[in-house]
């Protein structure tokens, strides 16, 4: 039933800062933009007159980051936590990069909060990182190293 996957969403506080992250810091291209609302955006989202704007990314290789922000029902809490690594839910999303010091440099400079410095894995075929978005959610960031 299932033949690929098409996205992965995050709702966002702020787009402009979370593209930022996305599309500035891990260099992913804007695939189409658009500002929703109406009968079918409301059904869609059980959210009676909603209006929300999204923002889709390419993955190279394969699916899309979708990031939505509510701008007529935005998340009501205030504070900004990153998730941690056993929250239940959608723990992650997994991206690979060809090069993962030099992005963690770059997210570092940059101000993101990482778990670690890129980790070699114990059977010494990747190296892979825990970041967290401008909204607390982990991305893992894994460079294949044979």
């Amino acid at each position: 039933m299932i033949s690929s996957i098409r996205h992965i969403g995050f709702v966002v506080r702020d787009i402009e800062e979370s593209l930022k992250f996305y599309s500035g810091v891990l260099e992913l291209d804007v695939y189409s933009r658009f500002t929703e609302k109406g009968r079918f955006i409301d059904n869609l989202t059980g959210i009676k007159d909603v209006t929300l704007e999204w923002v889709k990314l390419i993955i190279p290789n394969g699916g899309l980051i979708e990031l939505l922000q509510y701008h007529s029902h935005p998340d009501s809490s205030n504070q900004i936590t990153n998730f941690p690594s056993n929250r239940l839910g959608c723990s992650h999303v997994a991206l690979t990069s060809s090069n993962l010091d030099l992005l963690y440099r770059q997210l570092q400079r940059a101000g993101y909060f990482c778990k670690s410095k890129p980790l070699t894995t114990v059977n010494g075929k990747a190296k892979i990182l825990y970041c967290h978005d401008p909204d607390g959610a982990i991305v893992e960031l894994i460079e294949d190293l044979k």
